[in-house]
């Protein structure tokens, strides 16, 4: 059978959507309705402290004002901890994870360079521990994060780690990942929570997700997924990364900023239909102003 083009709209119930989200939601839409394939909603609840189930029923709310449909019901990354779990073991039965014991306040010195979220490179301290200093860690009652072994990983990848970029448009271009950019990044961290890098690479494997659709700022990201792939003998998914909405400084919107949520647009008189003439999805003057990079 053909493989039916499946297309996620991802966000996390940690604060309310904004414009950034709904042009990411309705681009997912309109790619997902002109290849007459699927679109899923995923809920990226693994924060514990930050993910609200209020704030998941407003993003609920928010997408059927904008009137977008989902096929069937959303994955809620919190209900399956066994598939990362999984995913980790498998990792780890190929040499390629390891757990660190190492503290935030441990590695607050180390000058192993950034990764490109701006974090601080893991320098490695935790990867050449022996078995038995392992194993005295653990019946100590120590609980480690878990990292994957880049370089090891790297090696043992069995295809190359390029990846289809179609951007906006349609023209393609193969992009290489800069596996190395991330450094030994964490898989799972010490409350047991699996990381994004983790989570979402075996999601978009179980939900059969053959084009990822996210914006720009998240295009480092695809480097340490595909090398996360390429471990896991996981398929690799067409990536489009997407412009970015800009606030009134020229910053990315963006729920730390508290950058205006729809529901308070919708509260001051906006409809869907403003929203979707303001980012370019429909016909017509816009209403207010939106700034894409």
């Amino acid at each position: 059978m053909p493989t039916v083009p499946t297309f996620r709209f991802a966000p996390s119930p940690n604060g309310a959507l904004h414009l950034g989200h709904a042009y990411s939601a309705l681009m997912n839409a309109r790619l997902a309705a002109a290849a007459e394939g699927r679109l899923l909603l995923r809920i990226e609840d693994l924060d514990r402290t930050r993910c609200k189930r209020e704030y998941e029923q407003a993003i609920r709310d928010d997408l059927a004002w904008l009137a977008i449909a989902f096929d069937g019901a959303p994955r809620r990354q919190s209900e399956h901890a066994d598939d990362y779990a999984r995913a980790l073991e498998r990792l780890s039965a190929r040499g390629l994870a390891y757990p660190c014991f190492c503290t935030r306040g441990m590695l607050a010195g180390a000058h192993a360079g950034r990764d490109p979220d701006g974090a601080p490179l893991y320098p490695g301290t935790c990867r050449g521990l022996s078995a038995r200093e392992v194993d005295a860690r653990f019946a100590a009652g120590a609980r480690p994060a878990w990292r994957l072994d880049s370089a090891r990983a790297r090696a043992v990848a069995s295809r190359d780690l390029s990846w289809r970029e179609l951007g906006e448009g349609e023209t393609e271009t193969i992009r290489l990942a800069d596996s190395a950019a991330w450094g030994d990044f964490v898989l799972r961290g010490r409350d047991a929570a699996a990381s994004y890098h983790l989570a979402v690479v075996v999601d978009d494997a179980l939900q059969a997700v053959t084009d990822v659709v996210r914006g720009r700022d998240l295009f480092a990201s695809t480097s340490a997924h595909r090398l996360l792939q390429a471990a896991l003998d996981l398929p690799a998914p067409r990536y489009r990364h997407h412009r970015l909405v800009l606030d009134a400084n020229g910053d990315k919107m963006s729920k730390s900023a508290a950058s205006t949520p729809l529901g308070a647009l919708r509260r001051h008189g906006a409809t869907a239909d403003d929203v979707r003439v303001a980012l370019g999805f429909a016909p017509g003057a816009p209403r207010f102003a939106v700034r894409l990079s």
